[in-house]
């Protein structure tokens, strides 16, 4: 693997988590008081809409193979939307993308309890030091319904990364996304129909917004991954935290506290180290000068 294509897919990613972060930034400014479930119904439908041109590359023949687990994840999905825009309604973006960031780390405790993985030395450091670092950026003072649909944001992601391993094999991403958000669309609208609030046309250019940025994201991600293996760049997806804290400066002049720093730096600081072993793991055959002709 090159040293540019490497280069390549790491800007790919820098620039994927900042798109993403447009997204997280639009939902923020809308605010706290618009319905939830009316603004992921439209968004829903807005994503499926977006993704219409890309239809070639749904498998027509196998449309709904594997549909249980997608309809799984398309209402975990639902529920992690839900707490994602009361999260980013009411925390700082850099606050909330913290806590995002403890998926990777229930990831490593589901694989445990599920699948009978064992956790290296480091990842058993990086799964204790996350969840102290929840607890500092919370703090027992700062822990409100705002920061639990932050920790329920992180548990739905966490979940659906899990249930990746039971999609049958050979679906595209265009395939799952338009699928996901297919059967997350009629409990959105059913949820829609409880909240029974007016229809607040302001939603649009959000909802929009939000799911064009986000699927960028999917497709950056996707790209870079298909260039390298994961654990050549995935610390570079951390640089996520980093948009979020410049985001909330120059937007909605947030400054990070010293709790911030310390509790989030607990949290993302182990997940890099243990994605720079696994680069360093990755290129060990190529320094043994193990050459194909």
């Amino acid at each position: 693997m090159s040293g540019r294509t490497i280069n390549s897919a790491i800007w790919l990613l820098v620039v994927g988590n900042a798109l993403a972060l447009v997204s997280d930034a639009l939902i923020k400014w809308q605010g706290a008081d618009i319905p939830i479930f009316q603004f992921i119904f439209v968004r829903t439908l807005c994503a499926i809409i977006i993704l219409l041109p890309l239809i070639s590359m749904v498998d027509g023949q196998r449309l709904f193979s594997g549909w249980r687990i997608h309809l799984v994840r398309a209402h975990i999905s639902l529920m992690g939307i839900a707490c994602m825009v009361v999260a980013l309604s009411t925390l700082s973006l850099a606050t909330a993308n913290a806590l995002f960031y403890a998926a990777p780390i229930l990831v490593m405790v589901i694989a445990v309890v599920f699948f009978n993985e064992r956790l290296t030395p480091l990842s058993l450091f990086a799964v204790i030091s996350g969840f102290f670092g929840i607890l500092v950026i919370l703090r027992p003072v700062a822990l409100s319904w705002s920061s639990l649909s932050a920790i329920g944001v992180a548990c739905s992601l966490a979940i659906n990364i899990v249930l990746i391993r039971k999609l049958p094999g050979g679906q595209s991403m265009v395939h799952t996304l338009q699928l996901t958000h297919l059967l997350m669309l009629p409990a959105a609208f059913l949820l829609m129909m409880v909240e029974n609030e007016p229809f607040d046309w302001s939603i649009l250019f959000t909802a929009f917004g939000s799911a064009f940025f986000i699927l960028c994201y999917n497709f950056t991600v996707l790209m870079a991954y298909r260039w390298v293996a994961a654990n050549e760049v995935t610390s570079a997806e951390y640089t996520g935290l980093l948009w979020a804290l410049l985001g909330g400066w120059v937007f909605f002049d947030e400054s990070p506290d010293l709790w911030f720093v310390i509790g989030s730096s607990m949290i993302v600081v182990p997940l890099v180290l243990i994605g720079l072993k696994e680069h360093k793991r990755a290129k060990l055959p190529v320094r043994q000068g193990s050459v194909s002709p």
